[in-house]
């Protein structure tokens, strides 16, 4: 035992002993870069007024050591509270030069003075507001894959960024690179183009400094990590047909693809399991797409099949507030028309407000009420020519509640119900839609598999149940439920 304890002690200072070293040959490098540019700024120079490059220095005159020429006679300019740029003046020109990042970029004269701007960067990635940002943008944007703590996800295989092991192989501009334009072979995406260069850069100084146990900054930023992985973030669209509300990406593309096997029930008549619970028979499919124009609004377009009226759903969703910004619930609103027998006719215009709190760590309750202005009975339409029959239009309002509760990290158990409470009967509805199921999380996916009592998927035909559908009054009973299942695919 005691050998072991020399032994990891060596092992330590081995590793420190490299940590110091490789400092110190990062300083002579960034030492060396600064002074091939000053060499290269004062030739230069010399090339352009050769007679002042002549001239000794007041230090020569005297006899004694030659003095370094100034900064800003050599056109050199160094930023306070920046080790890693500099401003090189060439030609009436100025440029910064970024030595880490190997990059050289002309300062345009309608920006504001560059040694501004830069102090103002360098101070900012020391303060902790940007590690603040970070903390918020790696919870909303990076957690599902490398874990709310950072600490990684054994079956995604993402690394430990609380390990000074694994920090000491992550400079800081690899893991800016590696958060602009993602890692080829791996699930990592380009976040480039969906987050600000403010929010990359917070990122990167979140991840750099969950390795730090020392520090104010730090120590906030973990405080306010793990109070928002106490925030429960759906994850998917839907419940099974009930919306989560949930914040899309900026720019981000989503899929959503549902089957409900509305025809066979699951657990009723002989041999249900040769059959898979229904999975043999005749589904309902429907698909759609979602895009994220901004953080807060987003587009969809839903189409459902021939069986259910073919209607194509469009539809603008905007969130209000959410509990990761410190508000007390999450808040969206969205409208959306329903048009049947591809856009045509029976037409249906929906109001929702989506409302949803977090209970407690892995748990999380929603309310949506819907008015739905000329909604139809959802009916069985079985010829592709006649398309869906043309009935009357009834206003409906329905109030949706659901669930969903984390069993692990990954999996939860969602559950829903869609009670029509104005003119329910007039829409056939004598029985609440819904539902209950299993979900699976996987970086960019979501899979729902659950068993409900209604085939409608589109805001308008969700409150429906296999009753109206079949024209069976029994059959939205429990005995009536069948299996169907989500998937949902984050494209960009």
């Amino acid at each position: 035992m005691a050998k072991q304890y020399v032994s990891s002690i060596r092992v330590e200072r081995h590793r420190e002993l490299f940590r110091v070293l490789k400092r110190g040959l990062f300083t002579c490098i960034l030492a060396a870069g600064v002074a091939c540019l000053v060499t290269t700024a004062v030739q230069g120079a010399g090339a352009h007024s050769s007679s002042r490059a002549a001239q000794p220095t007041a230090a020569g005159d005297s006899g004694g050591e030659p003095n370094s020429a100034p900064a800003d006679a050599a056109g050199v300019q160094f930023i306070d509270g920046s080790t890693t740029s500099v401003i090189v003046q060439r030609n009436g020109k100025k440029y910064v030069v970024d030595l880490a990042a190997h990059t050289i970029r002309e300062v345009d004269a309608s920006e504001p003075p560059a040694e501004t701007h830069l102090q103002e960067a360098a101070s900012t990635e020391a303060g902790g507001g940007n590690i603040q940002l970070g903390a918020k943008v790696f919870i909303q944007n990076c957690s599902v894959c490398h874990g709310k703590d950072g600490k990684g996800i054994a079956s995604t295989g993402t690394p430990d960024f609380t390990s000074a092991a694994v920090q000491a192989t992550l400079p800081k501009e690899t893991v800016l690179n590696t958060i602009r334009h993602g890692k080829k072979g791996t699930l990592m995406p380009a976040w480039d183009g969906k987050l600000s260069e403010d929010e990359i850069a917070a990122a990167g100084s979140f991840v750099k400094s969950l390795a730090s146990a020392d520090g104010a900054t730090q120590r906030a930023a973990a405080s306010e990590a793990r109070e928002n992985a106490k925030i429960y973030t759906p994850a998917d669209d839907y419940l099974f047909s009930l919306p989560t509300g949930r914040r899309l990406e900026r720019h981000g593309i989503y899929v959503d693809f549902t089957h409900r096997f509305a025809f066979d029930p699951a657990f009723t008549g002989k041999a249900r399991g040769a059959v898979l619970l229904g999975l043999d028979g005749v589904a309902v499919p429907s698909f759609g797409f979602r895009y994220g124009i901004t953080d807060k609004l987003s587009v969809s377009a839903y189409r459902s099949p021939s069986l259910v009226g073919r209607p194509i759903e469009l539809m603008a969703e905007y969130h209000i507030i959410d509990e990761h910004d410190g508000y007390p619930l999450n808040a969206s609103f969205r409208i959306s028309l329903d048009g049947q027998d591809n856009f045509s006719r029976n037409f249906t215009t929906n109001f929702e407000g989506i409302f949803s709190r977090t209970l407690f760590k892995g748990a999380q309750m929603y309310f949506v009420p819907t008015l739905s202005l000329q909604n139809r009975r959802l009916v069985l339409s079985p010829t592709l020519e006649g398309g869906p029959p043309s009935l009357p239009g009834i206003n409906s309002f329905s109030l949706g509640v659901g669930g969903a509760f984390d069993i692990r990290p990954t999996v939860a158990v969602i559950a829903e119900v869609i009670p029509t409470l104005v003119n329910g009967p007039e829409l056939g509805i004598h029985r609440p839609a819904y539902a209950f199921g299993i979900q699976k999380r996987l970086w960019r996916h979501a899979f729902t598999l659950g068993f409900s009592n209604s085939p409608g998927t589109v805001v308008s035909q969700r409150a429906g149940t296999r009753a109206t559908f079949l024209n069976d009054p029994s059959a939205d009973t429990p005995s009536g439920l069948f299996i169907g299942f989500d998937l949902m695919r984050q494209m960009y």
